[in-house]
């Protein structure tokens, strides 16, 4: 039985010196008769990826590498820590001295468990690469969207009876003209927070080469003056780029290049490719009908909001129902998406002022609802939860305080019909209540600490928005007490789930 080695190569440019490593060791093995299997980590991503069973097999692993590689997942096995040019300068030796002073990773006896290292491919999907896109453009979101309030609260100009005149900067004075350079400053974070999610999107798919040609398109996509339409495509054309240009760069990496141009792959031929290919379709496909429908699309939201007193309470309700139907499942995660959709949108075409701000504030009023009101429950109804039942809910509080909606699902696992009616009637309340009441959600938190934690615009500062959402969350537990069995099966059931 041969010798077999797991490597891992990764240099901090992530060019050259992560394949050259790699081959070094890869002849170096061959020349002892060993088995290896190198995984490099490159500009391109993590390709030739190790297995679990190509680590379970392994008598040695070693990592060549000039940046952090996170160990974990080689616990138990004899592991050795070099940098690049040791692989690079000598393998063979590297080799002989990996396999004499190498260590067992963790210690002995201890039991680590199966950890996800990077995304596992089976359990990926549309809402995974969605989300981690979003999860990069929230801190612009906030911060562009922190300083557009606080500039428009100077816009306001009023005359000597404190009466507002109209809206504008008065750039005469020291502070109009700063607030009127932030206010710009905002409205330029807003036009690249879409590029951004767009970037993301299709790196969480194909990795960094999709970085750029993702931006560029997405940003073409929503300039109307660069389309020669009325309008640009907003979120959903930012979308539909991430998702072509991840494939179609996936499809890229795929080709076997001549070893010649290996090194510069990544970094110039996939992203100029995919670059001249997103361009084309945006200009010439894609552009003008995208932008045209989406300009309807919000044109029509913004009118039922302003023509219908009650579209925004039926929205608000809506929304923040399917926030409370599945826990961050599909249902969820599109009221999420549409939320945050329709405000980077209308903020970015029309702003501050024109921004539709109701769809994203219903779902985080919403989102904490199911969590807290589990919580709740185990307050005012003590003897239908035993102990364990109670410390569980500990757990939810903390998550739900964080506006972390999944908490409850244990809960929801084990009496899903009355947990799920519960969470959705609850979340609803929330949805319609800070919809109805002109909450307006830029960023932060959506539990009750949110109104301390970012900006929420509200009629009652710190007071509206902790009602609202209390509100949702009494209703979510009035009625889990009220259906609730006085049943010890239950907190079997939920123990079960947990396993």
């Amino acid at each position: 039985m041969s010798y077999k080695v797991v490597a891992v190569t990764a240099c901090a440019a992530g060019i050259a010196h992560t394949y050259m490593a790699a081959e070094g060791l890869e002849k170096a093995a061959k020349a002892k008769g060993y088995t290896i299997k190198v995984e490099t980590n490159g500009a391109i991503g993590a390709e030739n990826v190790l297995t679990e069973a190509d680590i379970a097999a392994a008598n040695l692993v070693v990592i060549a590498a000039d940046v952090k590689i996170d160990p974990i997942r080689f616990t138990g096995k004899p592991l050795y820590v070099t940098d690049s040019n040791a692989a690079i300068d000598d393998a063979a030796a590297l080799l002989d001295k990996a396999k004499a002073e190498a260590k067992v990773f963790g210690e002995k006896g201890t039991k680590i468990g199966h950890v996800q290292i990077g995304n596992d491919h089976k359990k990926v999907n549309f809402f995974t690469h969605v989300m981690s896109g979003i999860s990069y453009m929230i801190p612009m979101v906030i911060a562009a969207g922190l300083i557009l309030a606080i500039a428009n609260v100077y816009a306001f100009q009023r005359d000597d009876l404190g009466r507002i005149v109209k809206w504008g900067f008065d750039t005469h004075t020291a502070m109009g003209q700063f607030m009127s350079d932030m206010f710009q400053v905002g409205q330029v974070g807003f036009k690249l927070m879409i590029p951004l999610f767009a970037g993301f999107t299709a790196r969480s798919i194909a990795d960094k080469p999709a970085i750029a040609p993702a931006m560029i398109g997405a940003y073409i996509a929503n300039d109307a003056e660069l389309l020669h339409a009325k309008a640009g495509g907003g979120f959903i054309a930012a979308l539909i780029v991430a998702f072509i240009v991840g494939y179609f760069v996936k499809l890229l990496k795929k080709i076997k290049w001549p070893k010649l141009v290996q090194p510069i792959v990544p970094i110039m031929i996939i992203p100029l490719i995919a670059t001249l290919f997103i361009s084309i379709l945006v200009f010439y496909v894609i552009g003008q009908p995208i932008g045209t429908a989406m300009d309807g699309l919000y044109s029509w939201l913004t009118w039922l909001n302003s023509h219908s007193a009650s579209a925004p309470i039926v929205i608000g309700a809506v929304l923040g129902g399917m926030m409370g139907f599945d826990l961050g499942g599909p249902v969820n995660k599109t009221a999420l998406i549409f939320g945050t959709a329709v405000f980077t949108d209308t903020m970015a075409k029309y702003g501050v002022d024109g921004a539709n701000f109701v769809p994203q504030t219903a779902t985080q009023a919403a989102i904490s609802v199911a969590p807290l009101g589990v919580w709740l429950a185990t307050i005012f109804f003590k003897k239908k939860f035993s102990h364990d039942e109670k410390v569980a809910a500990s757990a939810t509080l903390g998550m739900g305080l964080v506006g972390v909606t999944e908490g409850a699902i244990p809960f929801v696992a084990a009496d899903p019909i009355r947990m799920i009616i519960a969470n959705v009637a609850g979340s609803s309340v929330a949805g319609g209540l800070a919809a109805a009441t002109g909450c307006k959600f830029y960023g932060g938190i959506g539990s009750p600490i949110g109104t301390f934690i970012g900006y929420i615009e509200q009629p009652i500062p710190f007071i509206t928005w902790i009602l609202c959402v209390g509100a949702g969350i009494l209703v979510t537990a009035l009625l889990i007490g009220v259906m609730r069995k006085d049943d010890v099966t239950m907190a079997a059931k939920l123990v079960e789930t947990k396993k």
